[in-house]
């Protein structure tokens, strides 16, 4: 190769490598190539170029020996190539060497004036897309920006509530049109469906109200972005209506509606009807899930939804009819006989009947059913016969002293240990054995401490009410009775008062006597008939007292001495006297009576003002007429049955706060002529039954031959 041996290294001025001439040259002289040699002779001034020998400057030398000679100089370097330069990855360019240059190299061509060349296809594309890109921005920008400045401030296009289009109003607007087009379905009644009944409520009073602000509150209200603006134009944006609810209102109507649909589970039982035992078949109960209840009733409020379901929850009951089945077929058992008690050489004997009338046999645990005694109230009328009246624990209680009720104190005593006799009682009924059972006595508390008794705020008359009777009847003596026994008994608050529960059965040992009462409808002497005139005098300081009616049943047939719709009957075991007190106060039973009228007398702390409001008596039926010529024949007086409704008002401070409807079906009394066997009877003329001392009383239904009921 040429260029072998010689430096790689560039040179760094071009020019170095063009031969010097061999002699000096004039000013203004160039060179072979055209170029002015510069600085001339670069010999030192005064030194002559034949120094260096025949070949003048610049030649070349030769090596020692050579033909040329030998000056012991080092032989002249060949002229360097240009450095080579990569070629763009583009275009490769041929590797040209600067002697290939024109104008570089001498002799070579000379330089040639720098070209124009146009850029590549490639930078040209590249600006292209940019202006197009550009472009596109800008055409978007204004598709986005013009709309979104007409949109601005309004409900965007394709807004709706429901099926009605707000799109394009202000807010004002749209608030105007949803008021109006949402009036009558917001006030429209609410259609419930629970239990398969249907139950409709005012959505005004259950606290429900269209919340207009809230449901345009969801739709944009700001410049509309790029996502809103396509929207509008493409779509839809379908709004929820919302509600605002006021939960007390809400939860009040869930409560009452529960009221309505809740049904109590009746678990299976075993009773005694007199002796025989009854059979209460276990029925399935159900409760209003009234969370839930009132979640579907505010989500479906304003929804197209015609019924609106409520979850129910059904109650099972712990056993099942079969196992009640069986445990009545043992029941008969339990009254094989009487029960005779014994302490320290004293008996005192329970009767197959009073047995009866506290014994039942209940779910237990296990699944199956057990006895279940109540022993408190079946010794009630027996325990003085076991224990010393003096040792008996004593009730506190008050007298009315000048118009203002004043404390006695009571004290704890002795008397029978009535949950163990409990349990033996049941066991004897489950295992059998002797019907003999020694009873023990324990330290007996009275109902009511002394300072309970006082913080019970009896203060004041409540209630009274008074009903007359004729003067020196049998009936009046068990009246006057049962006054006595219930004078100055105490109701504490939130206890159930149950006449049967406190007095027990009526019996000769505490003066009860004989007297008509009813069964199978006819008058038949009864020992403790009469008292429902009592409970009927009781019944109605209850009702004017404000006080919760829990059991009542009135009388089958209409006693003029009694308000209409407003009486009760009582008898043993049933039906029972019942009433609650639903207030924080005690009440104190006070009794009285005359000759011609018993009064009984509540005093608490009033809380109502109570007015009876009846209506007119309807549905009138007529009665019959009939005979008797049987020894045990007692007369009776016929007349219509009709239906009656009565209103209890409850008012505070002068205003109704509530009221109650009570409605009385009366059947026609039977116009009953007792006459001897061989005479005929003649037509009586029907009088009222305030005239006849044994008017007539029923349990209620007058469907059972051999339920005796008191009058």
């Amino acid at each position: 190769m040429r260029n072998a041996g010689a430096s790689i290294d560039p040179p760094t001025d071009p020019f170095e490598a063009i031969p010097k001439p061999s002699r000096p040259v004039p000013p203004g002289a160039r060179g072979p190539s055209g170029v002015k040699p510069q600085g001339g002779s670069r010999l030192p001034p005064g030194v002559s170029p034949d120094i260096f020998g025949s070949s003048g400057f610049g030649s070349p030398a030769g090596p020692p020996g050579s033909p040329t000679g030998s000056t012991g100089l080092p032989p002249a370097a060949q002229p360097p190539q240009p450095w080579q330069m990569p070629a763009p990855p583009e275009r490769a360019l041929p590797q040209r060497s600067l002697r290939d240059e024109p104008g570089l190299m001498p002799g070579g061509p000379q330089l040639e004036p720098l070209r124009y060349e146009e850029p590549p296809p490639r930078r040209r594309r590249s600006r292209m897309l940019v202006l197009i890109v550009v472009t596109v921005l800008l055409l978007a920008s204004l598709a986005y920006a013009i709309p979104a400045v007409v949109m601005s401030g309004k409900m965007l296009p394709g807004t709706r509530v429901q099926n009605i289009d707000i799109g394009g109003l202000t807010a004002t607007e749209a608030a105007d049109k949803l008021r109006a087009q949402l009036a009558d379905k917001a006030s429209r009644e609410m259609t419930l469906l629970a239990a398969g009944k249907k139950y409709d409520i005012d959505p005004d009073k259950a606290g429900l109200e269209f919340d207009v602000v809230a449901t345009i509150d969801q739709a944009p209200s700001d410049f509309p972005s790029p996502m809103e603006v396509w929207r509008a134009l493409t779509g839809t944006l379908l709004l929820e209506p919302q509600i605002s609810v006021d939960s007390d209102l809400l939860e009040s109507t869930v409560k009452s509606l529960a009221k309505k649909i809740d049904v109590k589970v009746r678990e299976g039982k075993v009773t005694f009807e007199g002796v025989k035992p009854v059979v209460v078949t276990p029925q399935d109960g159900r409760i209003l899930e009234q969370e839930a209840a009132g979640g579907a009733i505010r989500k479906a409020f304003l929804g197209p939804e015609a019924e609106v379901r409520l979850p129910v929850s059904v109650v099972k009951p712990k056993v099942t009819a079969d196992v009640v089945k069986k445990a009545a077929a043992d029941a008969d058992k339990a009254l094989s006989g009487p029960v005779t008690l014994t302490y320290a050489g004293k008996q005192a004997r329970l009767p197959v009947e009073t047995l009866a009338a506290h014994l039942s046999f209940e779910p237990d645990d296990s699944g199956g059913m057990s006895p279940s005694f109540d022993a408190g109230s079946a010794i009630a009328t027996v325990e003085k016969n076991l224990v010393d009246p003096s040792l008996a624990p004593r009730e506190p209680t008050f007298q009315i002293v000048a118009g203002k009720p004043k404390l006695i104190p009571g004290h704890k005593g002795k008397g029978i240990d009535d949950k163990k006799l409990a349990g033996d009682v049941a066991e004897m009924v489950t295992q059998g054995g002797s019907r003999t059972i020694p009873v023990t006595l324990a330290t007996v508390q009275p109902r009511i401490s002394e300072a309970e008794a006082r913080g019970l705020g009896i203060k004041e008359k409540v209630s009274e009410f008074t009903t007359p009777y004729d003067c020196c009847l049998p009936r009046v003596t068990n009246i006057q009775t049962i006054a006595k026994l219930l004078d100055g008994y105490l109701v504490k608050p939130g206890e159930t008062f149950s006449l049967n529960g406190v007095i027990g059965q009526r019996d000769t040992a505490r003066g009860f006597v004989p007297a008509p009462m009813i069964q199978g409808g006819r008058l038949i002497d009864s020992v403790g008939g009469g008292i429902s005139q009592f409970v009927t005098t009781m019944y109605n300081a209850v009702y004017f007292g404000g006080f919760e009616d829990v059991q009542h049943v009135a009388h089958e047939f209409y006693i003029s001495r009694y308000p209409a719709g407003r009486e009760s009957t009582v008898s043993w075991p049933e039906p029972d006297f019942r009433w609650k007190n639903d207030s924080k106060y005690g009440v104190l039973v006070k009794t009285s009576f005359s000759s011609s009228s018993v009064t009984v007398a509540f005093w608490s702390t009033k809380r109502y003002d109570i007015t009876s409001i009846p209506s007119e008596r309807y549905n009138t039926t007529q009665f019959k007429r009939e005979t008797d010529s049987s020894p045990t024949c007692i007369a009776m007086v016929g007349q219509p049955g009709f239906t009656i409704d009565v209103w209890r008002v409850f008012a505070q401070g002068g205003k109704e706060v509530k009221r109650v409807k009570e409605t009385t079906v009366y059947r026609p009394e039977t116009d009953l002529k007792c006459v001897p066997a061989a005479t005929t009877p003649a037509e009586t003329t029907p009088a009222d039954t305030a005239d006849i001392p044994g008017a007539v009383d029923a349990s209620g239904d007058g469907d059972t031959a051999d339920t005796v009921v008191d009058q």
